[in-house]
């Protein structure tokens, strides 16, 4: 731990203050994943960050993925990973194991996590008192059991805030025949955020953020109005698989998320300097 006098200690809370009230109360909705993900240093990060920022009265909602998790159980069971154009194809064996990944080891890993850094957190996933109901992702390319999102049960989570839980929400989804379906963590989060109607989203990526130039980032864009989205990707400052990260900020802003943030999940503490400092360190997305 950094030895930090005193009065260097009081000078960061009075200048955290006024983010602290701007914050307070409000729903703040975070896409945990990437890296941040498989470094333990960075994991314990961005639970600590998680825990302080509820236990000073901001409510938050963790949503995470578990890519490489789900492909090193594959793995041991002699599974194939398939992947059609960035997106996993989901058989009904392999949605089995997605289930029995994200909303079982996953997701109990982080609320552990959370629990012993102070936090009073609670799993769930998206079959959870019907929280994620999907269909079948429509489109020219079949990937079998991936889902779209068609509702989000918003009360579930709400329940959950209201007795002071930070609830850590991995991607599945159901639908009324019961199957169960893959979902993006990204356009999770952000169908998560629009029916909250957050304050905040906040998606951790392994990128700097959105870049004018992909090998430089101080050419980062700090802002970025979500009508400018089109000319951007058309320009081919978006592209590749920052495209759907974009559109998901771009969805969350749609449904009344007054800000969407995609921030880089590698440097400890990311969440903190985006929040709870003037110049912030990601993109932000805004009407």
């Amino acid at each position: 731990m950094i030895d930090i006098d005193n009065k260097t200690v009081a000078n960061v809370l009075i200048q955290a203050l006024p983010y602290i009230q701007k914050y307070f109360g409000k729903v703040v909705v975070i896409k945990y994943g990437g890296n941040a993900m498989q470094s333990d240093e960075l994991k314990q990060a961005v639970m600590s960050d998680v825990v302080l920022l509820s236990l000073i009265g901001i409510k938050v909602v963790l949503v995470h993925g578990g890519g490489p998790e789900i492909s090193a159980t594959l793995g041991q069971m002699n599974m194939e990973s398939r992947f059609v154009n960035g997106l996993r194809y989901t058989d009904e064996e392999t949605a089995k194991v997605v289930q029995m990944v994200l909303a079982g080891k996953t997701n109990k890993d982080l609320v552990g996590l959370l629990t012993r850094n102070g936090g009073k957190a609670i799993g769930l996933c998206g079959l959870d008192g019907g929280l994620i109901t999907a269909k079948k992702m429509g489109g020219d390319v079949d990937l079998g059991y991936v889902g779209e999102i068609t509702e989000v049960n918003a009360s579930v989570i709400h329940d959950q805030l209201a007795g002071g839980y930070i609830p850590v929400i991995s991607t599945v989804g159901g639908d009324s025949e019961g199957n169960v379906y893959n979902i993006n963590a990204d356009t999770a989060a952000a169908a998560v955020a629009g029916a909250l109607k957050a304050e905040t989203l906040i998606l951790m990526t392994d990128v700097a953020g959105l870049l004018t130039d992909r090998s430089d980032e101080s050419t980062l864009i700090h802002q970025v109005n979500i009508s400018d989205v089109p000319a951007l990707i058309r320009d081919g400052i978006i592209s590749g698989g920052m495209i759907p990260k974009i559109e998901s900020c771009v969805l969350a802003v749609r449904q009344e998320v007054k800000k969407a943030f995609i921030i880089d999940g590698r440097i400890p503490h990311s969440i903190l300097i985006e929040l709870m400092t003037n110049e912030g360190i990601g993109t932000m997305f805004r009407v």
